[in-house]
This record gives structure tokens, C-alpha cells and sequence, in this order.
């Protein structure tokens, strides 16, 4: 694995590492607080997770964060979970978040495009307005600190504006993305019980206008813990009975008044795809996710007032918070609310181009979407801003690496990286000063002791492994909410390597300190022993223009078998005939291995994803296996419930 990628893709000049923050971040820390100073990212990164008090104390004071109670020490109890952090400090996200309104109040905060593709700023002097006006009148309702307060919203400016208010507040946000069905929705919000919803009235996707008024009223019904519904009309509908108006709870020209909470008072509420049982209900605190986001974005991603960060999201995924938090670098950031491909597959980077955009965050699938469909992102859009391409969703495979460097520019920094809505942030990904080697991540974060272990729990290096985080961080959860005694959440991280965060997802470390994403390891293909991940998989075979996309699965036998099927969904005209048959073994054959030749290639209609788009493998392993359609899968976390039913019927015809 370590001389797989022998010479860089790319490497940063040496001008580049020199401007970089993480490198200002890297000599400051030596002379404040013994850092090394030589050694590079390799040696501050073995500093940062060595000494982790030490770290994030200089994590704090490098981005002058406001404590406006002390803390008493960094980590009060290291254990996990349950570690305690700046125990006896108190804070708020949201006065961070609008720090730079002191200093740049004429500057936009935020740029919403929509799908005229036509930005709209909002300055940091009218954002802080807003959020000041409406954080008056959530406490005139009666939010109090700890009440939840939830968000059915599209990408737009009112979502950011209702999160920093109740933030402020001391309230704890929660959101869906209005393309999620009723039942989807109060799996989550019923839940955590909120006081107040913010909802509009409709969403324009995809060149349509989707009204969404009557799955507001059964929210409504269905949630009687609401006190105040407030109505954005997004579409210009009237506001329904009993609702309040969006613009006569922002009008007011006040100040916010930030309530001051312990460092770990819950900031919102994040699901997990749950595509099996109920969503878990992610709680992650103030000062976890402030810290935490500042290192990721000023450190890793570099980000600062020259900026302007447009990451493609919902409000739906956890990418939507964390891009919320570029507010925190002082940098603008991009709300698209539309559809990835509207009018057209170049539709992200027409975005980027008129928004100047300087890092353009995507996901791995639309990065692959633009190569099959023969977009020239530097001949047709002007990226001369773009500094940085980030992917993630799923590992971005070694043809998108190419991809992007070949069709955007040759000294284009790629960042794959890789976290998930457990901690609302990456474990490894970018590193401004470090080379980006194809097919892998950087490194792992700093603060972050990212390792690849074996069942035993002994470190492996350029071998796969199981992805642990053996010492805390900072926006871990700290609890999941209706768990009282903490089972789930042990259970969803613990029970293997206790004391150990295992995430479940196949990595290797390499020996250069890069790192490999293979996939989940809950849907991993073992072969005679030979294990795989299906990202693997996945990678190879969608090389092949007739294959629009695939999934895989493992299922042991009764007999003691292995039966692993490959389906595939094909581009438009494409035909499964003998010929393709053989290519797809063949490819699969000469560039993984022979054992992972699928039993099977079969077609299928489509391939069914979570609401967020990861591709659903376990509940479609459970189906084959036997179980009906409401065991395996809990439906309303489900893109397209109807593709599931081909491999119900296939599972059936099977029996």
C-alpha cells in the first residue's frame, strides 16, 4: 500500500505551506506551548494527540475563544464515553459565530443561491440583526435554555438565522430538509419533543415547485409539544391558522443577547441515517462542536475572511451544520437550496464560479456524475477562485482524484475526507501542507488518534483494519437523546473495543500517515477469509460507462456458503448481455481480486439510498436473508421505498 502511490498527485508549493494557518498555528504552539517546531504535520499531529490537554488548550486561546467562565482544566475525565471537557466554563456558539459583524459588517456572512443559480448576500451587520430579533422573541415565547426548537427547512438563509437564535438562547436546534416525508420526520422530531418549528410552505426542486403545506399540518397534529409554529413563505403561501409570521419575528433592531452555558450544553440534535429502527438522536455540546469546528475549518480547510465556502448539502445532514460553523472562521458561506444538477450536471460548479466560491465542498458521487456525463469544469465555468475541491459521502475513488486534476486544474488541492454525523466532523481529510496521493485521504486530523485495528485491538500499517479513535474528542456525543442509561450509545460505538470509539468503517493507515477508506464494515465482503470493503467494489466497476451504479452485498448461508450478488443499475440504452457480464467479472477479477467476483450480476431498477444518499446495504442484506420489508428497514429513512420491493420479491423467488 505505502509505494502504491509512489509520487504525489499534488503538492503544495512551498509559498502555499508557508501562508497556511495550521503552519502559523504550528510555530506559535511550539513557542507557547512546546510544540515541535520541525517535523512538519507528522510531528504536530503526534504533539496533538500525545498531549491533548495541551492541545486544545492552544486550540482555544490561537482562535481566542470567549470563555466567559473559566474552565478549571482542559479534560476533567478522559474516559469513553463520557469524557468531560473545560469543565466549569461557560460559552455560546452563536457569539462566536457572529464575531466578525464587529469588524466586517458590511461584508456578506452568507450568499443564498437558488436555482436561478443568482447569489443573494445577507451582511454580517443584517444577519446579527436578524438572529438579535428573533433570539427576543424565542425567549418572549418561552424557550428556555435546554428546550428544543426544530427547523423543517430548506438550505436558506432563515435556517442559518433560526439555529444562531436558538443557539443564543441556549436552545437545542434540530432539522429535516423539507424533501423528507411526514413519518420521516416526526421519527426524529417526536423524539426530542420541541417547543417551536420553523416551516415553510413548499421547496422548489429540480425546476418544480413543491408544496408542502398539508405534511406541516400533520406535524403540527403529531407534535403536541409545540408551542409556536413559525411560517416562512417560501412559495408565498399564507401563513395557516395559528402560525406566526417569519418577518414579523426578525423585524426588530436589537442586539443578541447570548446566554452564557457550560461548555457541554447541548448545541442541536443530528440523526443518523437509522435505516433500521428509529433514527439515533445525536446530541452534541456548545463548546465541543465551537472547538472542534474551529481546528477543522481554520486549521484543515484554511478558511478565513478572504473566503467563501459553498459545500453542496441539505439541512438534513450533518454537512449543513458544519458548513453553518464557517461563520466561526469568519468566513462567507454558500446556501444553494436546489437540486446538485439543475439545470445541468455542471449546475455545482456554474455555483461555485458565481459565488467565488474558494473551497468548493461536493460529494464523491456527484464528483463522479460530472466525469460520466463529460463536464469540463475549467473549459465552461471561470474557477479561478477554487482553491480546494472537497468530497465526501463515500470515498472518492481513484478516477475522480484524476478526474478533478486533470478537468479543474493541475495544482488543484483535493480533500477526500472522512467523519460522519457521530462527531460532526472528519477524522482525516484535509491538510493544506501536506501532498494528496490518489485514491487516499491526507492524514487524520489533528487532536484526533485515529488508528486501523485487528479483532485484537493491535494497531496494523498498510493493512485494513477496523477505524478506532482511541482517545477523546471534543465533539463526541454526549449522550443520545431518550437514553437514559446510555446503552445505545455505548452499544453504538463501544461494544467491541471497550473504552475504544470503533465507527465501523474498513481503514487503512498507511505508512507515509495517509489513510484508505474501504466502506462500512457492518457490510463488508469476506471471502474465504479475504476481507473487502464495497466502496472497493463500487469503485471499479462504475468505471464502466454502461453502469450508472451498483451495490453489493455479502450473505452467509446456511449451509456454511457465501452467496455475494452484484447489482447493478445501467446508464440509459445500456444492456446486461454476455458481453458486459464479462467485462464486469473481468474488471473486478483483474483489478481486486478473483475471490470477489460476484456469484451473481443481476439488474435492477435502481439502487435505494438514505435520505442523506448513502446507498442502503444492511437492510437490503436482511431482505435477502428473509426478513419482510418492515423488519429490515425503517422506511421513512429511505430515498425510494418501491426499489426496496424488488429485492423483497427477489428474496421471495429465491425462498
Amino acid at each position: 500500500m505505502s509505494t502504491a502511490n509512489p509520487s504525489p498527485l499534488w503538492q503544495p508549493t512551498e509559498e502555499r505551506i508557508a501562508q497556511a494557518q495550521i503552519t502559523k498555528f504550528q510555530a506559535w504552539a511550539a513557542e507557547h506551548h512546546g510544540a515541535p517546531s520541525d517535523g512538519g504535520y507528522a510531528a504536530l499531529h503526534r504533539w496533538s494527540v500525545d498531549e491533548l490537554d495541551t492541545f486544545w488548550q492552544a486550540v482555544t486561546e490561537w482562535f481566542d475563544v470567549r470563555f466567559s467562565t473559566p474552565y478549571a482544566r482542559v479534560l476533567g475525565d478522559r474516559s469513553m464515553p463520557g469524557a468531560a471537557w473545560f469543565p466549569g466554563a461557560t460559552l455560546n456558539y452563536a457569539e462566536h459565530a457572529l464575531r466578525a459583524a464587529d469588524s466586517r459588517a458590511d461584508e456578506p456572512a452568507l450568499l443564498h443561491v437558488d436555482e436561478t443559480h443568482e447569489p443573494t448576500p445577507v451582511t454580517w451587520s443584517e444577519l446579527r440583526r436578524q438572529v438579535g430579533s428573533l433570539s427576543a422573541e424565542l425567549r418572549a415565547l418561552g424557550v428556555r435554555p435546554g428546550d428544543r426548537v426544530s427547523g423543517y427547512l430548506p438550505n436558506i438563509p432563515q435556517a442559518v438565522v433560526a439555529l444562531l437564535a436558538t443557539a443564543a438562547v441556549g436552545g437545542v436546534w434540530t432539522s429535516c430538509a423539507p424533501d423528507f416525508g411526514a413519518r420521516s420526520v416526526l421519527d426524529r422530531f417526536q423524539q426530542v419533543e420541541p417547543v417551536v418549528l420553523f416551516t415553510v410552505d413548499g421547496y422548489r426542486y429540480g425546476g418544480k415547485e413543491h408544496d408542502r403545506r398539508d405534511t406541516v399540518a400533520e406535524l403540527r397534529r403529531e407534535l403536541p409539544t409545540l408551542r409556536a409554529v413559525v411560517h416562512i413563505p417560501l412559495l408565498g403561501a399564507q401563513a395557516p391558522e395559528g402560525a406566526l409570521e417569519w418577518s414579523a419575528l426578525t423585524s426588530a433592531d436589537v442586539q443578541p443577547v447570548f446566554e452564557e452555558v457550560p461548555f457541554d450544553h447541548p448545541l442541536w440534535v443530528l440523526y443518523s441515517s437509522g435505516t433500521t429502527g428509529l433514527p439515533k438522536a445525536i446530541v452534541q455540546s456548545q463548546g465541543g462542536i465551537l472547538v472542534e469546528h474551529l481546528k477543522q475549518l481554520g486549521l484543515h480547510c484554511d478558511l478565513g475572511p478572504e473566503d467563501r465556502f459553498f459545500w453542496y448539502t441539505s439541512t438534513g445532514w450533518m454537512m449543513w451544520n458544519f458548513l453553518v460553523s464557517g461563520l466561526l472562521t469568519g468566513t462567507t458561506i454558500v446556501l444553494y437550496d436546489g437540486s446538485p444538477g439543475y439545470p445541468d450536471t455542471g449546475a455545482q460548479w456554474r455555483i461555485a464560479e458565481r459565488t467565488g466560491a474558494t473551497l468548493f465542498g461536493t460529494s464523491a458521487a456527484y464528483v463522479m456524475a460530472c466525469r460520466k456525463a463529460g463536464v469540463h469544469p475549467s473549459r465552461d465555468f471561470d474557477l479561478a477562485r477554487v482553491q480546494c475541491v472537497a468530497t465526501t459521502g463515500s470515498p472518492l475513488p481513484p478516477d475522480g482524484f484524476r478526474w478533478l486534476h486533470d478537468e479543474v486544474r493541475e495544482d488543484l488541492w483535493i480533500a477526500s475526507v472522512s467523519g460522519g454525523t457521530d462527531v460532526c466532523s472528519c477524522f482525516a481529510g484535509a491538510v493544506p501542507t501536506l501532498p494528496v496521493h490518489i485514491g487516499e485521504l491526507q492524514a487524520p486530523g489533528l487532536g484526533t488518534d485515529l488508528q486501523s485495528w485487528d479483532p485484537s485491538g493491535k494497531p496494523l500499517t498498510d493493512e485494513v483494519g477496523e477505524l478506532v479513535v482511541t482517545k477523546a474528542m471534543p465533539s463526541m456525543p454526549i449522550r443520545f437523546w431518550n437514553d437514559p442509561d446510555g446503552s445505545r450509545y455505548h452499544d453504538s460505538y463501544f461494544d467491541t473495543y471497550p473504552g475504544v470509539w470503533r465507527h465501523g468503517d474498513w481503514i487503512t493507515v498507511t505508512s507515509r500517515g495517509s489513510v484508505v477508506i474501504h466502506g462500512r464494515s457492518d457490510s463488508t465482503l469476506n471471502r474465504q477469509g479475504v476481507r473487502m470493503g464495497s466502496a472497493d467494489i463500487y469503485e471499479a466497476v462504475e468505471r464502466l460507462p454502461e453502469i450508472k451504479e451498483s451495490l453489493v452485498i455479502g450473505i452467509e448461508q446456511p449451509d456454511g456458503g457465501y452467496w455475494m450478488p452484484l447489482f447493478v443499475h445501467l446508464a440509459p440504452g445500456a444492456v446486461l448481455d454476455e458481453a458486459l457480464l464479462k467485462r464486469i467479472k473481468q474488471t473486478i477479477r483483474e483489478q481486486l481480486s478473483p475471490r470477489h467476483v460476484p456469484d451473481e450480476v443481476i439488474e435492477v431498477p435502481g439502487v435505494p439510498h438514505t435520505l442523506t444518499g448513502k446507498r442502503i446495504e444492511v437492510p437490503v442484506k436482511r431482505l435477502l436473508q428473509g426478513a419482510s420489508l418492515e423488519k429490515a428497514v425503517n422506511v421513512g429513512s429511505v430515498d425510494n421505498v418501491e426499489l426496496l420491493r424488488f429485492y423483497e420479491d427477489l428474496a421471495r423467488k429465491r425462498a
